[in-house]
């Protein structure tokens, strides 16, 4: 049965219960502060996407993500986190960082991994497979496995684990924003509320959340 939204075996955070202005996001329905703040990039504004690529709401959410990430003004930057707890999620998180280290992570391989394993049933269980996927995309399989094991992957595959540890996220999808709150379509949403709505709403959250971030680093709100 598929649940509002993909729980990982992680610790849940807890809501803050402070509400924003009336008619707004409101904090503790709508979004929530992180219990630990993430570093921030100098004069960025950071959005992280903790995201699997075996999660159904995330497949929903990623098209209205996508086209938002595509207007974010200048000061705001955006990244993806792959996130893994049983093996075959780490062997997804090895093949999307094996694709960035080679050059062929686009938005069409992106939604192309999503569609081969929510549209077209295809299960990604060992590198064999992840090597076929790859290659029907388009990615150059000889350097796609040398990237797979490849110390870099590792590395970013652990640095995402102490980020993911510090933010205390425990389901997906779900976006951090400015390293300060998270946001994703499980918050305020019904059970009768479909995946469009939903991520409409976060993604307004999202905006409004920028804003905040910008304000408060002395910066223009529009």
């Amino acid at each position: 049965m598929k649940r509002r939204h993909a729980t990982l075996a992680l610790a849940a955070a807890g809501l803050a219960t402070t509400a924003r202005a009336q008619g707004g996001p409101v904090e503790g329905r709508h979004y929530a502060p992180l219990p630990n703040a993430l570093p921030a990039t100098p004069g960025k504004i950071e959005v992280l996407e903790f995201f699997l690529y075996t999660c159904p709401h995330c497949y929903a959410f990623d098209p209205t993500l996508e086209a938002w990430v595509h207007k974010l003004p200048a000061d705001v930057s955006f990244r993806r986190v792959p996130v893994g707890v049983q093996a075959m999620q780490r062997l997804h998180q090895r093949m999307f960082y094996a694709l960035d280290a080679i050059g062929a992570l686009t938005p069409a391989v992106h939604s192309g991994i999503f569609n081969a394993i929510h549209r077209d049933g295809v299960e990604i269980t060992d590198e064999a497979a992840a090597v076929a996927l790859v290659g029907r995309l388009g990615a150059d399989t000889a350097r796609f496995k040398q990237a797979l094991n490849a110390d870099g992957v590792r590395n970013k595959i652990a640095q995402d684990q102490k980020l993911l540890e510090t933010s205390g996220i425990s389901s997906v999808p779900m976006l951090v924003i400015a390293g300060r709150w998270r946001t994703g379509p499980g918050m305020g949403g019904t059970p009768a509320q479909d995946e469009a709505a939903g991520a409409r709403q976060v993604l307004s959250t999202a905006d409004f959340l920028i804003k905040q971030a910008r304000q408060a680093a002395g910066g223009k709100t529009s």
